[in-house]
């Protein structure tokens, strides 16, 4: 109940926020970069507090030096760029404004070459880039903006987040995403990869390799494709993106490396995520002892 009760603060801080920035009822809010990265920063804080946290410090390392350098050749370089691993075997990942970016790992678990994880990572880092959840914020009313965008991100207004949050936010903002959206952020993907030395075409070879699995056994995948509509145009559209580079700069491209074939060893040698628990019911009474309320 503490930790409820703090999220249930965050989202009134980020309701005052936004509201602060907009005039009622007329203006649509405007969130400069700092503005974004507090909102990022607020958001992260509550989804740290109540998601499995992968706590492996070479696992980390990894993600977090491919997520760099993808990142540090974006068009907003300048951000604070933090990455996080979630211990579940969900197929996923997704990102906050600002720069905060989380992958689950069942998703890195799911790739085979580095170039595919780090297509994914692109691809959130593309939504940043876009500034996705931030225009949804902007095209918010005043009195709407903050208190949702907050809330939809931590789920904490909600329900219980160590719950809802263990599934990744399946109504969650940044599961809005427009078709356009997810082009834009694959165009970033395709573009930053080939930016950063690695084969963009783990891009396309990524998503084949889902809509294939999900086929087999979609269970797994189904937070994946309800947060990222995936389409075979999309995929065509990735491949197309490819094809107008020239086929000379894609060779010798990064497609795998012994770092990612070394971590995805320290993965396999992990203990198994744990499974997501129920909703607690708030309606009934928490007890400090073993004793029933009457």
């Amino acid at each position: 109940m503490r930790r409820l009760r703090r999220s249930s603060r965050t989202c009134w801080t980020l309701a005052v926020l936004c509201t602060t920035l907009c005039t009622v009822g007329s203006v649509a809010c405007t969130v400069t970069d700092d503005q974004e990265m507090a909102i990022g920063r607020s958001n992260a804080d509550s989804l740290n507090a109540a998601l499995p946290l992968l706590h492996d410090s070479s696992v980390t390392r990894y993600i977090t030096a491919l997520g760099d350098r993808i990142a540090s050749r974006t068009t907003r370089r300048d951000l604070p760029w933090t990455f996080y691993v979630v211990n579940t075997p969900a197929v996923n990942a997704f990102a906050l404004p600002g720069g905060f970016i989380y992958v689950n790992r069942g998703l890195i678990e799911a790739t085979s070459s580095e170039a595919e994880l780090a297509g994914a990572l692109a691809h959130e880092i593309g939504h940043v880039i876009e500034r996705h959840a931030v225009k949804q914020m902007q095209s918010e009313m005043a009195a709407r903006t903050g208190l949702s965008m907050a809330c939809s991100l931590t789920h904490a207004c909600k329900s219980d987040i160590s719950h809802a949050l263990i599934e990744l936010g399946s109504d969650a903002a940044f599961a809005r995403y427009s078709r356009h959206d997810e082009a834009q952020a694959d165009s970033e993907a395709v573009e930053n990869t080939f930016r950063a030395g690695i084969d963009p075409r783990g891009v396309p070879a990524l998503f084949e390799k889902l809509l294939q699995r999900r086929e087999q056994d979609p269970t797994p995948l189904d937070g994946w494709f309800s947060d990222h509509p995936l389409e075979e145009t999309r995929i065509r559209h990735s491949q197309q993106l490819i094809a107008s580079i020239d086929p000379e700069e894609l060779l010798g491209l990064e497609v795998d490396s012994p770092d990612y074939r070394a971590m995805k060893r320290q993965l396999r040698q992990l203990p198994e995520p744990p499974l997501p628990q129920p909703a607690r019911d708030d309606s009934v009474p928490e007890t400090t002892d073993d004793t029933m309320p009457e």
